[in-house]
């Protein structure tokens, strides 16, 4: 296993500083690879989201919602420019603490989160903050997008900077402050954001970093000072933060949790489909909420789909994250891994396994690594089709024709993902249409910054990417002119 340099921190940024913070209590980063410690960070208390909070809206009050948009978009593109000058240390410090392998990390973690930045830095500069519009009454009324105010921003640990930049970089173009609580399992890369707005310009108190657990997050969500929360986890914090925010009438956005379905078509090509679905269905160890972990088959040729599927699982490159040849590293927490292998001994007596259902033989001793799994005959109704594994854990459903395929792809109560694979792509897409679920994608699954992503159902509320996005960090007004 490669060896890691530990990364030590005794500061929190707040209020555009590196501040003492209130706690001695701290927050030790434990590698996914090697199991040992690799760095540590301060805990931040109740008193410090409350410095947090306060920092936050004084730069709200004092001129951040009030700055040109142009003026904003030039902050962002410094802040995409400090970024992409620490790559490769971000990248490196995500691999190391989640296990995602490091190919994709610099593919997401490292070039997509500055895409994302530079892409809201563009939205923002040709941004229209009011517009006139003329009634049918017969006067005009002037309809104004404000920015929302402080950002309550809850940061999970599967794609750490992606997810901080899905709700940093619309925010900060709706003219919005933030202060974020990222997971307890990856914050050594959310130091190096922090030094990119530090390094960027941005004003005191514009973003504030708040790391801690669940207890803090709720402080966090429930906070008087907080005017929106966006959330990206599990459906079943969501719903607790969903049941805050609605007492508190507060807005908020929720991306959660899915089980999504990857239709076979029976006339797909499977080299073709099994290239496709190593990304779609296993990306990140199998991390990824979106994931097609239900492998929807047409009868006809199901056992040739099982079969393709356990060779692509049995052939995957499993080992060190940071090594670039890796396809599959250790998942995040020996916690996570305890979950995942519990469902794997739960699908065990639903189905048949025909690929992995262990640790992998060359790093059982160390790594919380899992062999990717291949479940066959597996009823829909089954834990291991119902249920979100998060891991490398795909099932193999049968079904007869494309309705009964799109009958049992809606029959899940989440709805985030899914892939559709044909030769025929009109065929596809018109079978993509009817499925109920926020995202879809034929013949590959590619999130695209132009297009708002979320989830139905159990899957969440709102809506990251796109001008949508964009909008969901803005209030309007309507200021009506009758006589002017």
């Amino acid at each position: 296993m490669t060896q890691h340099h530990e990364s030590h921190h005794e500061s929190l940024y707040i209020d555009g500083r590196w501040a003492k913070p209130i706690s001695t209590q701290r927050i030790e980063v434990i590698s996914a690879t090697t199991e040992e410690v690799i760095g540590s960070v301060p805990e931040a208390s109740q008193a410090d989201v409350d410095s947090a909070v306060a920092a936050a809206r004084r730069a709200f009050d004092g001129g951040w919602s009030q700055t040109p948009p142009a003026d904003r978009a030039a902050v962002i593109n410094r802040f995409a420019d400090a970024m992409e000058k620490r790559a490769e240390r971000i990248t490196r410090a995500v691999s190391m603490q989640n296990g995602m392998p490091l190919a994709l990390s610099q593919q997401f973690e490292g070039g997509y989160g500055v895409a994302l930045a530079r892409y809201y830095a563009g939205l923002a500069s040709g941004m229209k903050q009011e517009e006139r519009r003329a009634s049918p009454l017969g006067f005009d009324t002037l309809v104004r997008h404000d920015p929302i105010g402080v950002v309550g921003a809850i940061v999970p640990w599967n794609y750490p900077v992606v997810l901080a930049l899905t709700k940093i970089a619309p925010a900060l173009a709706a003219g919005c402050t933030l202060v974020i609580k990222p997971s307890p399992g990856t914050v050594l890369d959310s130091f190096i954001l922090a030094e990119c707005a530090a390094e960027a310009g941005l004003p005191a108190g514009v973003i504030n970093w708040v790391p801690g657990g669940r207890e803090l997050g709720a402080y966090l969500v429930s906070h008087p000072g907080i005017t929106k929360v966006a959330f990206t986890g599990s459906t079943a914090a969501g719903r607790s933060i969903a049941q805050v925010c609605g007492s508190l009438l507060r807005p908020v956005s929720l991306e959660l949790g899915g089980k999504s379905a990857a239709i076979i078509l029976d006339d797909a090509q499977l080299d073709a489909v099994m290239q496709g679905l190593h990304f779609a269905a296993l990306a990140n160890n199998g991390q990824t909420c979106a994931a097609c972990t239900r492998i929807l088959a047409p009868k006809s040729r199901y056992q040739e789909v099982v079969d393709a599927l356990a060779a692509m699982a049995s052939s995957l490159v499993v080992g060190d994250p940071l090594d670039l040849a890796t396809q599959v590293g250790p998942l995040a927490s020996s916690e996570h891994r305890a979950r995942v292998e519990g469902y794997i001994a739960k699908g065990k007596s639903e189905a048949r396994v025909v690929a992995g259902g262990g640790r992998p033989k060359n790093h059982a001793t160390r790594g919380w690594f899992v062999e990717p799994t291949i479940f066959a005959d597996v009823d829909n109704n089954a834990a291991i089709a119902q249920q979100e594994i998060f891991g490398p854990v795909l099932a193999v459903i049968a079904y007869g024709d494309e309705d009964d395929a799109v009958k049992i792809a809606n029959d899940s109560e989440f709805g985030l993902g899914g892939t559709v694979w044909s030769t025929d792509s009109e065929r596809a897409i018109k079978l993509a249409r009817r499925v109920a679920t926020g995202t879809i994608g034929v013949n590959g699954y590619v999130i695209d910054l132009n297009a708002p992503f979320g989830g139905v159902k159990s899957s969440g509320l709102g809506r990251e990417f796109g001008p949508e996005a964009l909008a969901a960090y803005q209030q309007l007004k309507s200021i009506y002119l009758p006589g002017g």
